[in-house]
């Protein structure tokens, strides 16, 4: 890993609401998720190196700063909502002749 990145775990509360957390270093998020390996596939070459822990997905990239850890829910959810989005249809202008 090249430059520290900052990681981000996003869950869901009690009612429902999204809930980050933020952390500098990989010390405090390995004193609650096991480390269970190392991503070593990712297309996104800044990630590779990064650790895979247990009960959450990722990593992926959020921004420049922060990599990206889910819970499986929000996940799923977030990605539901991204696929229904509707997509605007482009009409193409016919050349006049």
């Amino acid at each position: 890993m090249a430059a520290e990145k900052m990681i981000r775990i996003v869950t869901r509360g009690k009612n429902g609401e999204l809930r980050t957390r933020d952390y500098k270093h990989e010390d405090a998020v390995l004193k609650m998720h096991t480390q269970i390996g190392i991503d070593d596939c990712s297309t996104d070459l800044s990630l590779r190196g990064m650790p895979v822990f247990r009960g959450l997905i990722g990593p992926m990239p959020d921004s420049k700063e922060f990599v990206r850890y889910e819970a499986p829910e929000v996940f799923e959810s977030l990605t539901k909502e991204w696929g229904a989005i509707p997509t605007k249809r482009r009409t193409r202008r016919r050349a006049t002749t």
